[in-house]
């Protein structure tokens, strides 16, 4: 129940909102426009810029007498394509009235009838459209003015000349008129003898006339089409000294600095023939038809001749004119700024009037509702702390639900990679026991195994591809491939099940091709799985259907599988693509629940759908639904080429086929002379990785990042073998080290991981890791990728080998082992005159060890360092016997030999020749 202080600050609150109810209503109401507002679009094109500057200020003039119109104004310059667009401008505006001056006739008719048709009132100023579906017409008879023109240029010329006529635009309504009117009056003594297109404007008067002029010397008098030709014309006439002969007629008769009437004035035209703008005409016009006034369709212009005898007059008066209406402009402004004032008041006042009383009301409700509120706040304070607890509770709650689902998927993730590990110790051995002599009991027992490896390794790597998904990180790279192959060699693996159970295996296909857009190593895993479940829970004797159809009406192509099995309930159908879902006890028997929730999220990264029909004792039918084309992938989840199948997914594993890899043995022999370092922290995979490589190679071993570390910078080894996780410094990190020391660039690297994924495998090729294993691996192809890299880095060695024979000061440090070569050279280049330079000073000089420096230069040259600087001395003194008149014994102390002797033993030695015969023969020799 309401107290009564709370009820008396309910109906002082609706007091005060009922005030300022009223007050707003009564300042709207005071606000309100008197008189209705209009829009009116003006599209411009006609004349140059002084006709379209008198057009413009005409109508300004007259909307100054009427604030309440506002003028959209667009100006197209001429270009009758522009003026078509900016008309449909203005009608997107919603303008009331469209006036519209057209640059030609025929463009713009059709835009003008289509604004018509919408009910827009259409006035059309100076020239006419080439139909009748307009509003009204303002503008003068330009038959009219070209008549005018032509009754005074026979009397101007008393009834005998020659005329030349400049005519404006071709296409353009007032140049066929005003020469047809113009040609029509002239007395039959008076002839056109010339005719030149000006285009309306005073450039092309310029270029074109004065080739006429030359031809027709004879012109008494030059008509042209507007004042700005005739300006041009007048121009011509006194660069060619005929200004004081030929007579001038224009057209226009503007007012201003410029315009026709200043030329008359000014004894530059003999006459111009006045064509009013009609601005102010079309604006009273348009006025008359927004409010509904009678009103004049055809309104035609007066025009009139002005000439010397006139001009004084008129010329008085338009200036009259153009000052009253800059006293009308600054009329309007002080109006305007007195409104505004007024207004601004006006507000004010009100806001005071509104502020004094709601002011009165708030110090009579403060008094009484002060109590209320601390009452208020009391209660407010204990439900704010009540929620900030239950707020902490429950965010105390999400952090550890979020803290346990990390943990989970941590542990999923790290106990895959940790399988990987002993799947590899598994796998190994189980092959290499596939290869030995058994009995047809053991041989089953091993095969035994091996499936079963197999089939926890397809578990562990969909354990891998739940975390990716559930972490958003697994990519898709589609191509367009053939849905069909790929579709064939997956039931290829199930073949042997098949017929070994008796299961009828069939594909049904109205297509021998169809090509999707798909990445082959996902939805690879989809359809391996809708098999695997199908051959599951068929009977044997039962039947498995594979069809594929295109649904053109769908723009998708569906994939079926179809079984003949027990069927689901309704209950498990609901929830048989849900993560770990594994229906009713007696189908959970075998199966980690993974597999159907992963091909529904991998059919969703493809953009598809994937749905299942089924009933108890009927079977079961999965319907996989992909888009054709590509549009539905974004830039990043394209390739351009195939990318190639993981292996594990180009194949079924050995317990659907019970196939055994058939891999080629590898003869062992004596270990060879080349060292490999294996590290890794898994003491068990260390030692089957020696066990495989040590009939081959000298192992050296180390069980952390930093003891793996050392030891390569120790012993400088011919390959490693590294793990990524290990304590201490990481595989990534050894790898960065080894790769950005001179000491150990040229060592190839092979990182072994439990990690699969591309950005994985990207990271360490980044590193600088020649090679990516992924466990488990296959012990002979270790072998053989390590024998592979020996033989590169001996193609490498034969390549710097080269390069030093020809000019070992060229070389371009692309790489750290070239710079290292590099580096020594020019060493060796700078002290090779010296006779005690030794191995152990170039050591010392170059921060290394002798024993580091001797292998790093046998890695990549094959050869000691002695052996080395004596090349390149060999090489030199061969240079100075070819170029230079000196003789032996010289050259032998320049190169560093202690003595002429040894160094003739020497040459002779390397080159079959020796240095006296070399320089006497001048004969080449090899290297």
């Amino acid at each position: 129940m309401e107290n009564s202080t709370g009820l008396l600050i309910r109906r002082y609150t609706g007091l005060l909102t009922l005030t300022c109810i009223c007050i707003s209503c009564f300042l709207a109401a005071c606000s309100a426009p008197t008189q209705p507002t209009y829009r009116i679009g003006f599209a411009q094109c006609t004349g140059g810029d002084d006709w379209r500057r008198a057009m413009q200020e005409g109508m300004e003039r007259e909307l100054s007498f009427y604030p309440n119109v506002t003028l959209l104004t667009r100006d197209a310059q001429n270009n009758s394509a522009r003026q078509v667009e900016q008309i449909r401008d203005l009608l997107r505006a919603n303008v009331d009235l469209l006036i519209v001056s057209p640059n030609e006739a025929e463009p713009i008719t059709p835009v003008v009838e289509e604004a018509f048709h919408r009910g827009i009132p259409v006035i059309i100023v100076d020239r006419r459209t080439t139909s009748k579906l307009y509003t009204a017409y303002v503008g003068a008879n330009n038959t009219e003015v070209g008549q005018t023109a032509g009754q005074y240029v026979s009397d101007l010329l008393k009834g005998q000349g020659n005329v030349l006529e400049i005519k404006g635009a071709r296409g353009a309504s007032p140049t066929a008129d005003r020469h047809m009117g113009f040609g029509k009056t002239l007395k039959p003594g008076i002839r056109v003898v010339a005719e030149v297109s000006g285009d309306w404007e005073r450039e092309y008067v310029l270029k074109r006339l004065p080739a006429v002029l030359k031809q027709h010397p004879e012109v008494d008098l030059i008509f042209a089409h507007n004042d700005r030709m005739a300006l041009g014309a007048y121009q011509v006439c006194k660069q060619l000294g005929l200004d004081q002969r030929i007579k001038l007629v224009g057209v226009d008769g503007l007012a201003g600095p410029k315009g026709g009437i200043q030329l008359v004035e000014d004894g530059i035209l003999n006459a111009t023939v006045l064509y009013s703008t009609g601005g102010e005409e079309a604006i009273r016009t348009a006025l008359k038809i927004l409010r509904k006034e009678p009103y004049e369709k055809e309104n035609i212009l007066e025009t009139m001749v002005i000439n010397p005898t006139n001009v004084h007059m008129l010329k008085v008066q338009s200036d009259k004119i153009l000052s009253q209406q800059q006293d009308i402009r600054r009329q309007q402004v002080l109006q305007t700024e007195q409104m505004k004032l007024y207004k601004s008041q006006k507000v004010v006042l009100y806001i005071l009037v509104v502020s004094l009383v709601g002011a009165i009301l708030l110090g009579a409700v403060a008094f009484i509702s002060l109590r209320e509120n601390r009452e208020i706040n009391g209660r407010l304070e204990r439900q704010n702390g009540e929620i900030l607890t239950q707020r902490n509770q429950i965010m105390d709650m999400a952090e550890q639900a979020r803290e346990a689902s990390e943990a989970k998927f941590r542990f999923f993730t790290n106990l895959s990679h940790e399988l990987r590990t002993p799947l590899t110790l598994i796998l190994g051995p189980i092959e290499e026991l596939m290869k030995a002599s058994l009995t047809s009991a053991q041989q089953r027992d091993v095969r035994f195994v091996r499936q079963n490896a197999l089939r926890l390794l397809r578990l562990v790597n969909e354990l891998i591809d739940f975390r990716k998904i559930e972490g958003g990180k697994m990519p898709i790279r589609a191509t367009e491939q053939n849905m069909i192959t790929l579709l064939r060699e997956i039931m290829t693996g199930f073949e042997k099940p098949a017929r070994q159970r008796n299961v009828s295996l069939r594909m049904l296909t109205a297509e021998p091709e169809l090509n999707v857009w798909f990445d082959a190593g996902l939805l690879d895993k989809v359809f391996y799985n809708l098999l695997s479940n199908a051959f599951k829970f068929t009977p044997d004797g039962g039947h498995i259907t594979v069809s594929v159809q295109r649904l053109p009406a769908e723009n998708v192509v569906r994939v079926r599988v179809e079984d003949s099995g027990q069927g689901m309930t309704d209950e498990e159908r609901r929830h048989v693509f849900e993560w770990f879902y594994q229906g009713s006890q007696q189908r959970s028997s075998s199966g980690s629940g993974i597999g159907l929730a992963l091909a529904m999220e991998l059919v969703r990264l493809h953009h598809g759908d994937i749905s299942v029909s089924s009933q108890p004792g009927q079977g079961s039918t999965f319907d996989v639904r992909l888009p054709l084309g590509n549009a539905h992938f974004g830039q990043t989840e394209t390739a351009l080429l195939p990318l190639p199948l993981p292996v594990a997914a180009r194949k079924p594993t050995e317990e659907e086929t019970d196939i055994a890899d058939e891999s080629p043995v590898e003869n062992a022999g004596k270990p060879s002379g080349f060292s490999v370092l294996v590290i890794e922290d898994h003491a068990d995979l260390r030692a089957f990785v020696r066990q495989k490589l040590q009939p081959h190679y000298q192992i050296l071993e180390a069980a952390d990042g930093n003891a793996g570390l050392r030891m390569a910078f120790d012993t400088i080894p011919d390959v490693i073998v590294c793990d990524v996780m290990l304590p201490g410094q990481s595989g990534l990190e050894i790898v960065s080290a080894l790769k950005n020391d001179w000491r150990t660039s040229h060592i190839p690297v092979i990182m072994l991981t439990a990690r699969q994924a591309i950005e994985h495998q990207l990271e360490g090729v980044q590193a600088g890791a020649d090679l990516y294993v992924a466990k488990p691996f296959h012990a002979d192809l270790l072998l053989e990728n390590i024998r592979t890299l020996l033989r590169n880095r001996a193609y490498l060695r034969e390549h710097y080998k080269r390069e030093l024979s020809v000019d070992t000061t060229l070389m371009s440090p692309q790489r750290i082992d070239r710079k290292f070569v590099q580096e020594l050279a020019a060493l060796v280049e700078e002290h090779h005159t010296r006779t005690d330079l030794s191995v152990d000073e170039l050591a010392r000089i170059m921060g290394v060890s002798r024993v580091q420096l001797y292998r790093k230069v046998k890695a990549l040259l094959n050869c000691n360092v002695t052996d080395y600087i004596q090349n390149i001395r060999l090489t030199k003194a061969r240079y100075i016997l070819l170029h230079e008149s000196v003789t032996v014994a010289d050259v032998a102390y320049r190169v560093g030999f202690s003595s002429p002797t040894y160094f003739s033993t020497t040459f002779k030695a390397k080159y079959g020749i020796s240095p006296s015969e070399f320089k006497l023969g001048n004969v080449a020799v090899a290297d």
